[in-house]
């Protein structure tokens, strides 16, 4: 019997079997009615398996590979709510889900009996408190953002909505997105995809955000239209200008979304055809040098009207950033703004590779933007943004001892509409309208009560921060230092992130050069008008050739 029916068929026989035999017994009532069904569909079903040849697995075990299949299909979601303990990160971790859910719907967020962190473990951080706690009335906390060159400057609150697109959201997803923005007194940063109909509905706060793309501002043949710019850009909504140079979900990487998801709404937005591949390239065409890039940003803030326009980028290669900063030194032309964005931050879908394995973490690339502009005496003159994984207050004080002026959140934001970290935003499937461009599903999210939790989210955050900061002396978040972050190093070691990172003394870049590595190698060979590798690197890469 083995030999004439492996054992991998025995689901499909038996299957057959008991459909033959409650066709026999289809006059003896409902159940064998029932069986006849349930067992002729699964019969059907192995039939096909063997039928087809795409798959492999299917075919030498008809019925029972779909089982794979179930399991593999509801993985995330059994091991969100089954397997994982609330601590663990994948990439939020359970009792970071459920404090946003929680604030956002305004209700109790404490914790009884103590902390689930082990607080021995390597990596394990506190803010140190003080003996004389300060007394702060407000949680509106502030920064101004706006240089000497800009003239519209604008007052932003220190934790924001970082970019989505419309098309990677949803549009009732931007609608509440933005109206929550409004009514708590935070800008809503657009993504790369433009400013859209649903941006402008409610009047929310807007950082226009441009890359490489242009959606909103460009020619038909893809590159920059100043007329079309000007045209976004100097509406009232609109505060601040971002030329996105890169991106901690795919830094360095172009994208297509497919002709087939260029809806008429998404085609209006972008300014590009219906029905037709969107091109987003690697690169921008409107400037191939760090002279070139700063030349841009005072176009854009010319005219926009004088209002703060800044970059963002992901950190890569050190030496491209050296030569920016080099382009602020040589020319004077400065931005009022950078935006840090971490490797580990992402909304959006991108090659395992990238996810994992490109872009600087977010401590490391805001440290060296940070050293960087206070060796040259311009951190004053320059505000930072800070985006990667923030998501509670602690976040938000550990990221200002790192050098940000503010932070903004895409994730946190997403899960206070009510995402549930179902990782199916690329599938145009999400379960909580979020992230999908499928009208049977988006409709059903309410705007005006999701509006709210995005509110109540920002606010209640602040709130928190403004406890933190207070119970550690101090009256504001820029108050705060990387002496007042302690991280566990060993077992029996701690260290203050001052003690932790190399913090460039202001000025010392300016005929010196710190005792850092990173500016030991690659400062003095960076260069103002060009990208391309230093001659130290290709000496480096030649001799390792030889």
């Amino acid at each position: 019997m083995q030999k004439l029916l492996p054992q991998r068929y025995f689901v499909f026989a038996a299957c057959l079997a008991l459909f033959v035999l409650s066709l026999a017994m289809l006059w003896d009532g409902v159940v064998w009615r029932w069986l006849a069904a349930i067992s002729g569909a699964l019969s059907a079903v192995g039939l096909l398996d063997l039928a087809q040849h795409k798959s492999t697995l299917r075919r030498n075990f008809p019925i029972t590979a779909h089982i794979r299949t179930f399991f593999e299909y509801f993985r995330p979601m059994l091991r969100q709510y089954v397997v994982e303990s609330d601590t663990e990160e994948v990439p939020y971790s359970h009792a970071q889900r459920s404090l946003v859910y929680q604030r956002a719907k305004n209700v109790e967020d404490k914790r009884p009996f103590g902390t689930e962190l082990n607080v021995y473990a390597d990596g394990y951080e506190w803010i140190n408190h003080s003996l004389a706690p300060a007394k702060i009335d407000s949680h509106d906390f502030r920064v101004s953002i706006g240089g000497a060159q800009c003239t519209q400057p604008y007052s932003a609150s220190v934790f924001n909505i970082s970019a989505m697109s419309f098309g990677a959201l949803s549009a009732n997803a931007i609608r509440a997105l933005n109206e929550g923005a409004r009514r708590g007194g935070f800008y809503h940063d657009t993504g790369e995809g433009s400013l859209s109909r649903y941006h402008r509905e409610n009047g929310g706060d807007i950082c226009w955000e441009i890359g490489s793309g242009y959606f909103g501002c460009r020619n038909p043949d893809g590159t920059f239209s100043e007329e079309r710019f000007v045209e976004n850009a100097t509406t009232t909504q609109v505060k601040m200008i971002e030329i996105k140079l890169s991106q901690g979900a795919k830094p360095g990487h172009g994208g297509v979304l497919p002709a087939a998801k260029v809806s008429a709404e998404i085609a209006e937005a972008r300014g590009v055809p219906q029905g037709v591949d969107c091109i987003s390239p690697a690169a921008h065409s409107a400037f191939s040098t760090p002279l070139g890039l700063l030349q841009f940003v005072a176009r854009l803030r010319e005219k926009s009207g004088g209002k703060p326009t800044g970059f963002k980028l992901a950190l890569g290669h050190p030496w491209e950033w050296f030569g920016i900063a080099k382009a602020m030194q040589q020319s004077g032309i400065l931005p009022d703004f950078i935006v840090v964005d971490g490797g580990e931050g992402s909304t959006g879908a991108a090659p395992l590779e990238f996810t994992d394995h490109v872009g600087a973490p977010l401590r490391e690339a805001l440290l060296l933007v940070h050293n960087t502009l206070v060796g040259l005496n311009l951190r004053d003159k320059i505000r930072i943004g800070a985006s990667g994984k923030v998501i509670t207050a602690f976040d938000l004080a550990r990221t200002f001892a790192l050098g940000a002026d503010w932070c903004n959140a895409a994730r946190g934001f997403m899960f206070s509409l009510g995402c549930i970290q179902s990782q199916t935003c690329h599938t145009d499937r999400c379960p909580t309208r979020v992230a999908t461009q499928d009208p049977s599903r988006w409709k059903k999210l309410d705007v005006p009560d999701k509006a709210e939790r995005v509110k109540m989210f920002h606010d209640n955050t602040l709130k928190a921060l403004k406890e933190l900061i207070a119970a550690s002396g101090l009256n504001h978040p820029n108050e705060i230092g990387p002496e007042h972050i302690i991280r566990r190093v060993s077992s029996t070691e701690v260290r203050s992130l001052s003690a932790l990172y190399h913090f460039v003394k202001p000025g010392e870049l300016i005929g010196g050069l710190p005792d850092h590595a990173v500016f030991k190698v690659f400062w003095e060979a960076a260069r103002a008008d060009s990208f391309a590798p230093p001659r130290t690197v290709l000496e480096l890469h030649h001799t390792k050739m030889r």
